[in-house]
Parts: structure tokens; sequence; C-alpha cells
């Protein structure tokens, strides 16, 4: 091959830009003194940013242990806010009553220490554990509700605000038990809860039949209704709610929720009438409180004529909230708890929360009851037994309607029925029966069929699992096999197993010929 030339060296490739200066273009020396500057990136756009960060928000819902720990960081976010504005909310009155601010804040946080240790036990307990006590909680709620109604009604005809009975005292709504204050509506929501959710869980495809369905269940919640509704009507609304939860869960036809709206508006009609009659916090002869506050609902009064009248505690709230506007007053510069707003620790805290923290704290608040429910229901639609999805639709519907129904009558949109706030209200039976509930919600959280494989594909150390909690079971191993339902009605029950010597060698395969007379055939 010859050589090649000055004029035979190949030229740009084609399709390519040649690297050749251009003409008159002097070329220039890069300057050793100036860095060099690298190009900035372009900017993305804002709609690429917001499906980034959905997906990123995405890819964090999917990871196997999203619903428990979205679980502990709402509920304790919720107990801290709530042990922050009692104490904001009692400071005041304490040191005025017995110069110790914070004696409330104490005992709530007492509570809240009782509360961690039942949601540590509960949250080692298995869902076997979980059936076999919902029957006895029930008997235990109904017993003390029984006695509860009746040193109260006792107490009415004898004209007494408190009843003691030995070691026992009644006041309206609470027992106390040796000194120690129990409100026997608390432990019956979380009772039903459990027993309700076996009774459905066990019933199965059966709750088509409206005879299947209405026993037991029916006659026991009629049962709780008139005894936690003639006292208390708010909280018999959140047992119709976490009924209500319930049954949809189970997938029962909407000609049941129907019927139960109908006689649920029939007994708040009745509890509403036997008001009059001394029912609750009335007194016979008095006006009716109950209808005054559906009245004061439907018909709004002038706030300057309800200022020292009944509607005190409507006007104070609302003057609470307008008071705070966006950003609040400041915390622990509130004026209204200054004895001015009735029961601001426990069932108006809500209007403490928009006086002192603004919008911008109840919107917080708001949001973690939504992250709640939706944890809640998340667990519900993962896991796959049916008594833990039934369970956790029923303690979510619990806490979020209870929540509702607090923050609709404190901001008007509801009326007003006296239910403390869950986890921020200043209660102590409440406050440990709400944290046992979610202790077994996060129980279920960590059956999940993702996040059992992915604790036990990296298990804990040894001293972590006894003192937090067990591994939960991996999917689809059971210990015991599930009981098959008898058979009712027109399903025929099934064939006994014949015995060995009666039994066909494995192998060989039986006649089938249909022979014999019809009778025979049958059987």
């Amino acid at each position: 091959m010859p050589p090649r030339g000055p004029d035979d060296r190949p030229g740009p490739e084609p399709g390519t830009a040649s690297r050749a200066p251009r003409p008159g273009a002097a070329a220039r020396e890069p300057d050793p003194g100036v860095a060099a500057r690298e190009p900035e990136p372009a900017v993305p756009l804002r709609g690429l940013d917001a499906a980034g960060g959905l997906a990123a928000l995405r890819g964090l819902l999917d990871r196997p242990l999203a619903s428990y720990y979205l679980l502990l960081s709402s509920a304790g976010l919720l107990l801290l806010i709530g042990l922050t504005m009692v104490f904001s909310a009692t400071s005041v009155k304490d040191f005025a009553e017995d110069g110790n601010a914070s004696a409330s804040v104490t005992k709530q946080a007492i509570f809240a220490v009782l509360g961690i240790g039942a949601f540590w036990a509960c949250q080692r307990l298995p869902a076997s554990t979980y059936r076999s006590l919902g029957r006895p909680l029930l008997f235990t709620s109904i017993a003390l509700l029984l006695v509860l109604n009746l040193l109260v009604a006792y107490g009415r005809l004898t004209r007494q605000k408190s009843v003691v009975f030995g070691p026992v005292e009644a006041r309206l709504n609470w027992l106390f038990v040796g000194g120690i204050q129990v409100q026997p509506s608390e432990l019956a929501k979380f009772a039903l809860v459990l027993w309700g959710a076996h009774v459905i869980a066990r019933k199965g495809a059966a709750l088509g039949w409206w005879r299947e369905l209405a026993t037991p269940l029916f006659p026991v919640l009629g049962l709780l209704f008139v005894l936690v509704g003639y006292n208390d009507t708010g909280t018999m609304l959140c047992l119709l709610a976490l009924v209500v939860g319930l049954l949809w869960a189970a997938g029962v036809r909407m000609r049941v929720f129907g019927a139960l709206a109908a006689a649920g508006l029939v007994g708040i009609g009745l509890l509403v009438a036997v008001a009059s009659l001394g029912a609750g916090s009335g007194e016979r002869g008095a006006d009716n409180y109950r209808l005054a506050r559906l009245d004061m609902f439907f018909n709004p009064p002038d706030p300057e004529t309800c200022k020292l009248n009944d509607c005190l505690q409507f006007y104070q709230g609302r003057l609470a909230i307008e008071h705070g506007g966006w950003f609040g007053v400041g915390l622990g510069k509130g004026s209204l708890k200054w004895d001015w707003l009735p029961e601001a620790h426990n069932d108006f805290i809500f209007a403490i929360i928009a006086e002192e923290l603004g919008v911008i704290g109840c919107v917080v608040i708001l949001s973690l009851f939504a992250v709640l429910a939706y944890t809640g229901l998340r667990i519900a639609r993962r896991v796959d037994d049916p008594f833990r999805r039934l369970a956790a639709a029923a303690v979510t519907t619990w806490l979020v309607s209870q929540a509702v129904i607090n923050i609709g009558g404190v901001v008007g949109l509801l009326p007003i029925t006296g239910l403390p706030l869950p986890f921020i209200s200043d209660g102590g039976s409440a406050l440990v029966v709400t944290l046992a509930a979610i202790g077994m919600l996060a129980s279920f959280a960590r059956a999940e069929p993702d996040a059992a494989r992915a604790l036990h594909a990296r298990p804990p150390a040894r001293w972590v699992r006894l003192l937090w909690a067990p591994l939960p079971p991996l999917p689809g191993r059971r210990r015991r096999p599930a009981t098959p339902p008898a058979g009712r009605g027109s399903v025929p029950r099934s064939r006994e197993r014949r015995h060995d010597d009666q039994a066909a060698p494995r192998g060989v395969r039986q006649d089938r010929n249909r022979g014999g007379t019809a009778s025979e055939r049958r059987r």
C-alpha cells in the first residue's frame, strides 16, 4: 500500500460536524487562570418534580412495614400533642385551685404510661388471644354498665349526685373502684370490636341470612345501646358508627345499613325524649338539654343573646376559634381557658388548639387523624385473616368517627354531644383503652403478608424481640386448622369419614355406576 500524503488524510465522517475552526476565527488558547465553567443543569419542570415526589411517596408506602411506622408516628404525635394541650388547658385552673399547675397533666402522663404498657402488651398478642378475649371483655363491660346504671338510678330516686356502695362510687358515666376511676363505656367499645369481629368472622358466608346476622349480634347491640345511650348519647353514636364499620367490612347488603339507620334514628329520638325524665345529666321537670342542643344546631341563636345563657359553651367555643386566626395567639397564651370555656380540657379542647395554634395547628391535628384513618383501612385491606380485617376496620371507624363527632361539635358542623377527642382530651381510662386498640392494630400491621416475610427474612436481635414484639406468623401457616362451619338450611352436612376397614385401597378406583334403588342411592 502506498504511503498517504498530507492531502490523503481522512476527512470527517458523513453526518458529523467538522472540528476545523471557522474562516477568520482566531484560535484562542485556554486561560489556565480561569476555571472551566461546567454547563448549568437544566431546570426540571414542576410537573416532573411533582411526579417524582409522588413516585418517591409511592415507593415509601410500598415498603413492607410502612403501615406499622405510619401507625406509630401518627398515634405517637397525637399523644404528645394531647399531653401538651392538656397542660396548656389545665395549668391556669390547677394553679388557681391548689397552687400546682401540673396536677392534671401529671395524672394524664401516668395514664399515658399505663396506656403505652397496654400498647406494648397488645402488640405482642396473637389473633387467637384477641378472639378468646372478646366474650369475657363484653360480659365484664355489660356487668359494669349494669352496676353503674343501677347506682345512678338509685341516686336519682334519692336525689344524690353520687352514690357510694362500699368501695364503689357512681357518678353519671364513671365508676370509682377503690379510688380508681373507670369509664365502662370505653371498655365496651373495645369489647364490642373483639366480640363482633369474632362472631361475624365465624359466620362467614352465612351472613346472607337475616337470622344468622341478627343472632346474637343485634340483641347484644340493643342491650349495649340502652345501657350506654341512656346516660351518654355521644358514646352510643360512636358505638353505632363502630357497628356500621364492622358490617361494612364484612360486606353485608345495603338493606342492612338502611334498617340499622332507621333503628338508630328511632333510638336517638327515644334517648332525646327520655332526657326530660332525668336521663343523662338532665333532671325531671327541667328543660330537655338534648333537645336544646339539637335546636341550637338547627336554629343557631344570636351570639349576643347567649353569652350568659345555656349556649355559653357554644358561644365561647366559636369565640376561641375566631380569636386564634391563622397562626394562633401562641402556645399557652389563650384566654378562654381562664374559666370562660366549660370543659376546655376535655370536650372542647379543640377550641383551645384553635385559639393557641390557629388554623395551622388544626390542620396538623386533622392531617394526623387522616393518616391514622388511612393506615387503619390499609391494614384492614392487606391482612388475610377475616378476624383481623374486621377488627382493624372497626377500630379505625371507632377512633375516626369519635374525632369527627368531637371536632364537628366544636366547629358547629354537628350537634354538641360531649364526646372527648381521642389521644388529646383529658381522660385516663379513655386514653388507656385507645392505646390498647392501637397496640392491636400494630400487631395486625406486623402480620401483613409482606411485613411478616420481611421480618422473617431479616429478623431483629433476640433481645429486641423479647423487649418489643415477637415475630409474626408467616402467611399461609396456621397452628390450628379452621373449624368448618356447620351446614345450615339447604346445605347438606359433611359426610362422616369411613372407617379404615371400609376405605378403598389407594390406587383402586371405585365403581361409580348408579346401581340399586333411588332410596339406596340417596344414602
